[in-house]
């Protein structure tokens, strides 16, 4: 059902007022709200395509959406997972197409070694534990392998910066690091689904980018969602920024750069760097891209093209909670183990009576909130502070989209807030 004029009056100057001053606001944004038919309730770019631009933010904009594309390498992996060519549960099967598996160790602190400050080389003494189990393809989906992200886990920090590997992942060799855990004993967010990736691959023969684009975004005729954008589409790519501590923004580097730097023209550039955007999870986008969440509130066909592109028991599996085990995964907390790239997050997502929270495959289950979302909603975020979240019971789901570093920007969350606040308040009035 549409909103009202008032509805989207009122999401309309939210996102308007969110983009007021761009130095300590947000410099610009493209939001986007969408039903189960597919058709966008709400959409709107507001502001401009950096502090440093005159021009203003388009619904054309393209941005980059870091870790929002685990969803979309979930949805890819799962379609072969219907056709019986993944096993969810094998673990002799991931590890003969991920053989990395097989030697890889647990990280261990020796007693009285401690995590250094940001940026300093650590004084710590390594143990390694060999690992003991197996790991499946569920396991790399939910978090649960044991795998990390070193600017979210201060251990994994130390040992990159000891090591000399890369902090941020943007190459295959930064992701072949040590697990923090035994496979199945913990809870962690890293790079589990880059490496559901890589078995995709391994098994399909097609690069990520190749299979998403002939199984997924073809058959839901999204033409702008690629690894690597082309010339034009850079030319609409939104400018990246960088929060102070005292709250103003300033342009940064890319976090894409590795991938923006290549010659388009040069045939010998385009593996390597095919290669590095898969490990950074570098799919540029545009928040018209929604079709994707229309087709899993729509239980895996999408309402306006048509498309199956996963099954409704599939799409089921895929919101299920896959650890009940581990019901605080949310309150475990990120520290600022690299403050450039995150602030501290010490409660994912926060709601009254800290009720038990899950992950599905690929994001993560809140189980309620203020804003008025159903328990069984899935949501998640990209590093540059690009959010979504699908509530089937509701059949509604969004995007906000911005690119400012660190993640959990305060000023975005606050943006979210209140577009999704707003956006179950109109569908109240609706009904």
């Amino acid at each position: 059902m549409p909103f009202s004029a008032a509805s989207l009056e009122r999401l309309g100057s939210i996102v308007d007022d969110s983009c007021k001053d761009s130095t300590s606001g947000i410099p610009g944004t493209t939001v986007v709200v969408v039903g189960k038919d597919g058709e966008e309730l709400f959409i709107k770019a507001a502001g401009r395509r950096g502090v440093d631009s005159k021009e203003a933010m388009s619904l054309d904009s393209i941005y980059y959406m870091a870790s929002c594309t685990k969803l979309l390498t979930g949805i890819a992996v799962m379609q072969l997972v219907e056709q019986g060519k993944l096993r969810l549960d094998d673990a002799h099967q991931i590890e003969e197409l991920c053989p990395e598996f097989k030697t890889i160790k647990i990280l261990r602190l020796d007693s009285g070694s401690r995590p250094s400050a940001p940026g300093r080389t650590p004084e710590t003494t390594w143990r390694f534990e060999d690992k003991k189990v197996g790991i499946t393809l569920r396991m790399l989906l939910n978090h649960t392998a044991g795998f990390g992200y070193a600017f979210f886990n201060e251990r994994l920090r130390d040992w990159c910066l000891a090591a000399g590997v890369n902090v941020f992942p943007s190459k295959f060799e930064d992701v072949k690091m040590p697990l923090l855990f035994q496979p199945g004993e913990g809870w962690e967010y890293g790079t589990g689904v880059d490496w559901a990736g890589i078995a995709l691959e391994r098994s399909t023969g097609l690069s990520l980018n190749d299979y998403l684009q002939k199984h997924v975004f073809a058959p839901l005729e999204i033409r702008e969602m690629t690894m690597i954008p082309t010339k034009e589409m850079r030319s609409r790519l939104a400018h990246m920024h960088a929060r102070g501590k005292d709250g103003s923004l300033t342009t940064r580097h890319h976090l894409l750069r590795t991938v923006l730097d290549i010659d388009l023209d040069d045939e010998t550039q385009k593996k390597p760097a095919l290669d590095n955007a898969r490990r950074a999870k570098s799919e540029p986008n545009t928040a018209r891209s929604v079709e994707i969440l229309a087709m899993l509130l729509n239980d895996g066909t999408c309402p306006r093209p048509g498309a199956k592109i996963l099954s409704k028991d599939t799409v089921e599996e895929m919101f299920r909670n896959q650890v009940p085990e581990f019901p605080g995964l949310g309150r475990q907390g990120i520290p600022a183990a690299v403050p450039e790239l995150t602030n501290p997050v010490p409660d994912l997502y926060p709601v009254e009576g800290k009720p038990p929270q899950g992950w599905g495959l690929t994001f993560m289950q809140s189980n309620g909130g203020a804003t008025g979302r159903s328990t069984g909603t899935g949501h998640w975020a990209g590093l540059a502070n690009t959010w979504w979240w699908c509530d089937r019971e509701n059949g509604v789901a969004g995007m906000v989209c911005t690119q400012i570093l660190p993640f959990a920007d305060p000023a975005v969350l606050g943006l979210w807030t209140q577009v999704e606040t707003e956006t179950y308040k109109a569908l109240k009035e609706g009904k």
